[in-house]
């Protein structure tokens, strides 16, 4: 990866830090797009500490909803390096509930539409918004990868994750259309299905859930972000240069525990 130009969105926390550091390990150059961090320059500086040669790296203010900010910041970094060889889409939001919650023979909450909207928008139209924008200057490149957060959720559903397993099911038929539209540039589309990981958004969820996705995980354990960034890191170099419209799940087996 050395020198390649990485966009990593939502890169601020998680996975998307963890992801960061994997790829300057490489040394990439990295564009860490998130839509706030607690401490730019922190991340920034941290990022070019775990390259062995100090590689460039930038933060960007980005709204993966809104097409024009995308589109801003692809040109700026086009603009910083010349070029994009990797994107990797994992920007996403959990607002969870029930469709329709039911107790002693009433409705007591649903889902409401703002909460279904909002998670589409950041989990699937944001990832539409991303790769539509980096796309043509990787064609322009002569290829690159572009790599889909998914989730194990996206295979099977979720109770009370209508709108996160919704959008998680759509990016895999976003990869493997795309992979089917684009790999005649040379570029190569694939996602990642994480399952449980201990990131800040999924240890919000309640206690007892945690435990049973512990308990139904062969592996016995919670993924760490490092896992997923470990998967990413490999789909985008060249030892996977033959890995494409491929969803890899990273779930300690969760699919065939559950």
């Amino acid at each position: 990866m050395a020198d390649r130009v990485v966009i990593i969105t939502g890169a601020a926390a998680g996975i998307g830090r963890a992801t960061a550091r994997r790829f300057a390990r490489d040394g990439a150059r990295i564009a860490a797009w998130d839509v706030k961090a607690d401490d730019p320059d922190a991340l920034v500086a941290e990022i070019k500490a775990a390259s062995p040669d100090g590689i460039d790296a930038v933060f960007q203010k980005v709204d993966v909803t809104v097409a024009s900010e995308v589109e801003a910041a692809v040109a700026a970094v086009v603009d910083r390096w010349g070029r994009i060889d990797v994107l990797v889409n994992n920007a996403g939001i959990l607002k969870d509930g029930q469709l329709v919650k039911w107790k002693d023979g009433q409705q007591v909450s649903a889902m409401s539409e703002q909460d279904f909207d909002s998670v589409v928008s950041v989990n699937l139209k944001g990832v539409f918004l991303c790769t539509r924008a980096v796309v043509p200057h990787m064609i322009r490149g002569g290829g690159g990868s572009i790599l889909n957060a998914s989730s194990v959720v996206g295979h099977y559903g979720n109770f009370g994750q209508t709108n996160y397993a919704a959008t998680k099911a759509a990016v895999i038929n976003l990869t493997r259309t795309w992979a089917r539209e684009l790999g005649r540039f040379k570029i190569r589309v694939n996602a990642v299905a994480p399952g449980f990981i201990a990131t800040e958004m999924v240890q919000a969820m309640p206690e007892k859930v945690l435990a049973s996705m512990v308990e139904h995980t062969p592996i016995g354990r919670m993924g760490k972000p490092e896992d997923i960034a470990e998967a990413y890191a490999w789909l985008a170099s060249d030892a996977a240069g033959f890995i494409h419209g491929t969803v890899l799940s990273v779930d300690g087996g969760l699919v065939i525990g559950t």
